[in-house]
C-alpha cells in the first residue's frame, strides 16, 4: 500500500508542478469533469497510476525539450 501512496503523491505534485509551472501544458491533462468515469467503482490499480504517471512525466519532458527557452545574447 506504501508504494500505491507513494505514486498517487508524485501524481499529484507533478500535476501541481504543471499547473503552477507550464498552464499552457496543463490544458492537456483532461482533468476534466467530463473526464470522471460513469461507473460507481471503476477499478484503479496501481499500473494503472503507474502508467498514467509515466505518461505525465513524458507529457512535460517533450514538452520541456520542444519550448526550450532561447535566451539572448547581451
Amino acid at each position: 500500500m506504501n508504494n500505491l501512496q507513494n505514486t498517487l503523491t508524485e501524481i499529484s505534485q507533478l500535476t501541481k508542478t504543471i499547473e503552477t509551472n507550464y498552464p499552457e501544458l496543463y490544458q492537456f491533462l483532461d482533468e476534466n469533469p467530463i473526464t470522471i468515469p460513469s461507473e460507481s467503482h471503476p477499478s484503479i490499480d496501481k499500473k494503472i497510476l503507474q502508467d498514467y504517471l509515466d505518461s505525465l512525466k513524458q507529457l512535460l519532458k517533450h514538452h520541456m525539450e520542444t519550448h526550450q527557452k532561447i535566451e539572448k545574447p547581451q
